[in-house]
């Protein structure tokens, strides 16, 4: 009877603490991105301690480096991302011109060729389609707004965010050591051997996959910019970025550089000056950055990686996507060690699972 009392307990107190977390998910982005932060600056704080300084010296070194690199990149960045993309919008009227004048009847009469009915069954399609993706949009605009591009958050990204921060990041072996202590004696080894799984996958895939993204989005905007491209930079760096989502990032780049490079260029030396550096972008990710930087032990299915993200996105707009490939990690690693615990001792001789 105690025990189960214990369960409900538990359970409750799980569903307690996800109802809050929920309830304040508006005001939780300055401190998710502080401990992102710490947990992805924690080995380069351990590499300066070794030189001889103190823990807190080492804190103050690299958070005030990070955050300065950080902010002074966005600082340069923005006007020119703001600018190509004000610019972008300007231009999408001229490419659906373009599409209607050309593109739509020519796909019409191939429809009334095959099906005389398949225009309006097209038609309805198309509605449906557009309505929902119009909902999609909104929603997502509607996250970004409360929870992402609001004032109040990026104040407290500019201003809470470091000093978070630098707490977490100063403390990080203290709050480790503390979390161990809570831990009870009798399932303290497996928890333990389960956190260092969950830290080697996030470190193998948070970290590796920053780097793949930043070094990538950065040879898309100068190999674009080089190429003539216009909005080379927004493009390039938005693929880069989207590469967190498998697959998505490197088809989202390529049509909207080939799409863009037909309005602009409208010749076939062109389009394949464009393919070809998605193409070495393409080799560089998958054969050299990947391979070295993030490795094969990730263990992160790259539909499980998309599910989690869509999933974070719905329920807590801008916040869930960031803790979204952390969270999906942690499940992954407890669903294996659970089906791994099950064939070994559910199946086996002594059929504990099942007996219990």
């Amino acid at each position: 009877m105690i025990k189960r009392d214990k369960v409900y307990l538990g359970v409750v107190g799980i569903f307690s603490i996800g109802f809050f977390v929920y309830s304040i998910s508006s005001i939780l982005l300055p401190f998710i991105v502080a401990f992102i932060a710490a947990y992805f600056l924690n080995p380069a704080a351990h590499r300066i301690q070794k030189l001889g300084l103190s823990r807190t010296m080492a804190t103050g070194i690299i958070t005030s480096s990070f955050f300065i690199v950080t902010i002074s990149i966005a600082i340069f960045l923005a006007p020119v991302f703001y600018d190509q993309f004000l610019t972008f919008l300007h231009t999408i009227p001229t490419y659906i011109t373009y599409i209607n004048g050309n593109i739509v009847p020519e796909f019409t009469n191939i429809l009334k060729r095959i099906d005389p009915h398949a225009l309006d069954k097209a038609k309805d399609s198309i509605g449906d389609a557009s309505g929902y993706t119009l909902k999609v949009l909104g929603s997502i605009a509607a996250n970004l707004l409360t929870s992402g591009m609001a004032v109040l958050n990026l104040i407290s990204l500019t201003f809470i965010a470091p000093i978070v921060t630098f707490y977490i990041l100063r403390d990080w072996d203290k709050i480790l050591k503390k979390i161990n202590s809570w831990l009870p004696p009798k399932y303290a080894k497996v928890i333990r051997k389960q956190a260092n799984e969950i830290d080697g996958i996030l470190a193998g895939y948070i970290r590796g996959q920053t780097h793949v993204c930043f070094i990538v989005g950065t040879y898309y905007a100068v190999a674009l910019t080089i190429a003539g491209l216009e909005f080379s930079l927004l493009i390039g760096f938005a693929t880069g970025i989207l590469l967190f989502i498998p697959y998505v990032g490197t088809l989202f780049g390529f049509a909207v550089a080939m799409l863009v490079a037909f309005f602009q260029f409208g010749d076939l030396q062109n389009l394949v000056v464009v393919a070809s550096v998605f193409l070495v972008g393409q080799v560089l990710e998958g054969v050299f950055l990947t391979p070295n930087l993030v490795g094969n032990k990730v263990q992160l299915h790259p539909a499980w990686i998309m599910f989690g993200l869509l999933a974070g996105g719905a329920m807590f707009g801008f916040t869930g996507v960031l803790v979204a490939v952390p969270v999906t990690a942690v499940v992954g690693v407890l669903i294996r060690a659970f089906i791994r615990e099950y064939l070994e001792n559910g199946s086996g001789k002594n059929g504990r699972i099942l007996q219990n």
